[in-house]
């Protein structure tokens, strides 16, 4: 079986520390995470409940703020508790085995707008990669007339 998550998105509001009665440390906190398609009426992101211990709580207290633009690989996990109510709540959140920092310290804090047309990577030959046209932006990799030339020798197996 496999339990494995990975999400990019924003923090919804700034982490909060706790401690639990043995003093670790643990942050909950709701990652926003833009949908790939959007269908009219529905909502443009999802908002998903995440958990993190430890020292990566400590980290994400000390560096991240709301709006940070942060990665995500964890796991999911459904626990259980009652309320004050006498009630069973259910709770379903991504438990964080690491996170990635994905913006500089300052990038939200600066007076400069944000380039929404970022550079594209280098090729491992330092040319640019050619951006995506914004009228396709999953990008054809091969023209119908585009061939290959791969000799036996190129093949892995």
């Amino acid at each position: 079986m496999i339990n494995r998550v990975i999400l990019v998105g924003r923090l919804t509001r700034d982490p909060e520390l706790r401690k639990t009665q043995n003093g670790t440390s643990v942050v909950s906190f709701s990652l926003a995470v833009n949908r790939r398609v959007q269908t009219p009426g529905q909502p443009d992101a999802d908002f998903i409940n995440c958990v993190a211990w430890n020292r990566l709580a400590d980290l994400m207290c000390q560096y991240l703020h709301r709006g940070s633009l942060i990665g995500v690989e964890g796991r999911i996990q459904t626990r259980n508790y009652d309320n004050n109510q006498g009630q069973r709540v259910y709770v379903t959140e991504v438990v964080a085995d690491n996170v990635q920092f994905l913006e500089p310290k300052n990038a939200a804090h600066s007076s400069q707008p944000s380039n929404p047309y970022p550079q594209a990577p280098a090729d491992p030959y330092g040319q640019p990669a050619p951006m995506q046209s914004a009228q396709d932006p999953f990008g054809a990799d091969f023209d119908t007339s585009d061939t290959l030339d791969i000799a036996s020798d190129d093949l892995p197996f």
